[in-house]
């Protein structure tokens, strides 16, 4: 199998994996803070785990190298994790996952503005139709919690796309070492401005699924993934979580996304993928 077979393959079960986080949030009875706090603790106590037992020359050289880089974009992904569970909260998760799914033409204005990477004209032509995607959804009658939900995920969706610009440029950072240093200012952040973090027994197990499975998982695969594919592959592939994560509530839960939401997440969705296959044409010239 060559490498871009292995990143495609790996990234998609990592994205897969991933698509089940706004169910298992969904299931949850408990705040988006308290769910950050005990998230946070189980992210870093399965990854850091990892790293102890696997990878203990990694920790010598974050400590010698790497530490600003991973404490910013650990910091980062911790902002995004508490305005996406927010999100997921607070409005549908078809809005949340189809407003995510802009984060690489984010990524694409944060690498120009950070690193002056070149930005194609398709950019600036899907960016177009993006926002027009995402004005229809904002646009949504659905009352005040509809609107804060998706401010929620735009937060979450720029933060996001920090930590993927980052990470591109620094590809010799463990994505393990990310996701515990994540876990753990998720756990910090949210510790200081909870009201209570007292839990039941079955959010914690709902929790814990997550957790200990779901996210670190599905991160480790998507950052493992991504070092064998370019930018635009990985941009389509997210497509997956855009499509799934509705499916899975849907499935078990019943929620269905409004009208806006169907058109304003077509619009978003077709200029996704067809975004993407131009990238990749382009790139295969």
């Amino acid at each position: 199998m060559s490498n871009n077979a292995k990143g495609i393959l790996i990234t998609s079960i990592g994205v897969l994996i991933m698509s089940l986080e706004s169910l298992f949030i969904k299931l949850s009875t408990i705040s988006p803070i308290t769910f950050s706090f005990y998230l946070g603790i189980f992210m870093f106590f399965s990854t850091a785990l990892t790293l102890i037992v696997k990878e203990k020359e990694t920790i010598k050289e974050i400590s010698k190298n790497s530490f600003p880089i991973l404490l910013l974009c650990g910091a980062l992904a911790a902002g995004s994790n508490i305005f996406f569970i927010s999100a997921i909260k607070t409005t549908t998760v078809a809005n949340v996952v189809i407003i995510f799914g802009t984060a690489a033409i984010f990524s694409a204005f944060f690498a120009y503005l950070f690193y002056k990477e070149k930005v194609g004209k398709n950019i600036f032509i899907a960016s177009f139709f993006m926002f027009v995607g995402l004005f229809i959804i904002f646009n949504d009658k659905l009352g005040l919690g509809s609107l804060e939900g998706n401010i929620y995920a735009l937060l979450c969706t720029i933060m996001f796309s920090l930590v993927f610009v980052f990470m591109a440029k620094y590809k010799n950072i463990s994505r393990i070492a990310v996701t515990a240093v994540t876990g753990i200012t998720l756990s910090l952040i949210t510790l200081i401005i909870a009201d209570t973090i007292k839990i039941d027994l079955y959010n914690l197990l709902v929790v814990a699924g997550m957790g200990l499975l779901i996210t670190p998982l599905s991160r480790v695969l998507l950052g493992t993934g991504t070092k064998f594919i370019n930018a635009s592959e990985v941009s389509l592939l997210m497509i997956i979580e855009t499509i799934m994560a509705p499916v899975w509530v849907w499935i078990f839960l019943k929620e269905i996304p409004s009208s806006n939401t169907f058109i304003g997440g077509s619009i978003i969705l077709l200029t996704l993928i067809v975004n993407s296959i131009y990238t990749m044409k382009i790139n295969r010239t």
